[in-house]
């Protein structure tokens, strides 16, 4: 694959100070600090969010890493084909997704390599990986800090103009269909990197962060939601797609935050065949029944409006 990872996004908020603080809070690290915008990073994958001020929150830009020059030449072509503008650096590209406005940068840029961590030891029947001692989940009494920037979900009004940018512009592969309503796409291992959903109107729906294990996913959602139980949206739960554990809260412009781990990873696109999913088998396998506000956020009026009235 061309293309290797998600390297960071954008994500514009009317108040940048009180999401950034949110931000912290989730366990990003704070990097670098300018009138009106921040940056975070993760333990694993370096800068992942920025976090600059625009009237309603929307995702900016995405950044996607590649290997060289000859990925960039393709996906040049792949867009011009498509009779969309390409700006060109030194070692980037860049263009607009027509019915969202997000930009999407493809860079030259490292692989990230994370290190193997053993995996966390759980007892079940005849099987006793863990004696003697009490679950390292609950022994455990660090911060809860995001591995990297797993993946980002857009709303879109074209969904099929929205998911040919990226999948025949960019290169992204398909991992599975949310039958009607949305596309899982890749541009990694990762089961996927971008979602696109159809929506009445452009927004940002969620950021996914990756975390060690479901204890962590938990141990991380409990901490956020100590103080402020007005946070919590979803969990804990599993979805279908991606199969992965997750928890989702609720940052205080209305963008959604997930914890996860145990994601899919397809890496011979040959062994992966992509499915429809349909009603609950798109939205999760166990768990609570997601809330209204997580199919349609609470805001998503105010939003039409605004983006009517612009």
């Amino acid at each position: 694959m061309a293309l290797h990872r998600l390297t960071s996004i954008t994500m514009g908020v009317p108040r940048v100070d009180e999401v950034a603080t949110y931000y912290e809070e989730f366990g990003l690290i704070p990097e670098a600090v300018s009138e009106g915008e921040r940056w975070f990073a993760t333990r694993d994958g370096g800068r992942q969010l920025h976090i600059v001020h625009a009237p309603t929150r929307r995702l900016v830009d995405v950044h996607v890493g590649v290997d060289d020059e000859d990925d960039l030449g393709r996906a040049t072509h792949n867009l011009q084909r498509m009779g969309i503008t390409v700006d060109r650096g030194p070692c980037w590209i860049s263009a607009v997704e027509r019915a969202t406005g997000t930009r999407a940068f493809l860079e030259i840029a490292p692989r990230v390599v994370q290190d193997s961590h053993p995996g966390t030891p759980y007892n079940g029947p005849g099987r006793y990986e863990r004696t003697g001692d009490r679950a390292p989940g609950v022994l455990r009494t660090d911060r809860v800090r995001p591995r990297k920037l797993g993946h980002a979900v857009l709303g879109t009004t074209d969904y099929a103009v929205t998911q040919g940018f990226f999948v025949d512009g960019l290169g992204f592969r398909i991992s599975d269909h949310i039958k009607g309503a949305g596309t899982f796409m890749r541009c990694s291992t990762d089961h996927h990197n971008i979602l696109v959903l159809s929506a009445p109107v452009l927004f940002l729906h969620h950021t996914s962060w990756q975390v060690d294990d479901i204890d962590d996913v938990g141990r991380g959602a409990h901490a956020m939601l100590e103080d402020h139980p007005e946070r919590h949206v979803w969990g804990l739960g599993r979805h279908y797609g991606g199969s992965n554990f997750f928890w989702y809260l609720k940052d205080p412009a209305g963008n959604f935050s997930e914890y996860y781990s145990d994601m899919d990873c397809i890496v011979d696109d040959q062994l992966w065949t992509p499915q429809d999913l349909e009603g609950a088998q798109g939205l999760y396998s166990w768990g609570p029944p997601p809330p209204p506000s997580f199919l349609h956020p609470d805001d998503l009026a105010a939003l039409m409006t605004g983006a009517h009235s612009g």
